[in-house]
């Protein structure tokens, strides 16, 4: 069964770019530049060479669904040219991913870590070790 209380934690550790484990450590130390493991409680957040490949997909359908939106949208409502929502929504398409790179990772780990949380801690109190 799943929890949605966890899930809806893990995913908003997400969202503030947190370590999808403890919830205190955070992803980045540069804008572009991820911590190696978590500061807090060790997560190593690139479990293996290609780790991040599923977080090009997030940053990409993000950034699909908002073009895509956003210009039928536009379209719609507004009486913008075809020229001038070609030249608006060419810029979004390459500055959103830019800006929105951090969490699209952050994200990434998130729903990777809910479906497979094979770094979990024991539950407190249960004596974890042998």
């Amino acid at each position: 069964m799943i929890d949605l209380r966890r899930v809806g934690r893990i995913l908003g550790r997400g969202v503030h770019l947190r370590c999808p484990r403890c919830g205190a450590g955070p992803l980045f130390r540069g804008p572009f530049t991820m911590h190696a493991e978590c500061l807090v409680c060790g997560l190593t957040f690139e479990r293996e060479q290609g780790y991040f490949v599923g977080a090009i997909y997030v940053n990409y359908g993000a950034t699909a669904l908002l073009l895509v939106a956003g210009f039928f949208a536009l379209e719609r409502f507004t009486e913008v040219s075809l020229a001038w929502q070609l030249t608006l929504w060419g810029a979004f398409a390459i500055l959103f991913p830019l800006g929105f790179f951090r969490h699209s990772r952050s994200l990434w780990m998130s729903l990777d870590y809910i479906v497979n949380p094979a770094d979990e801690p024991p539950p407190r109190g249960t004596g974890g070790g042998s």
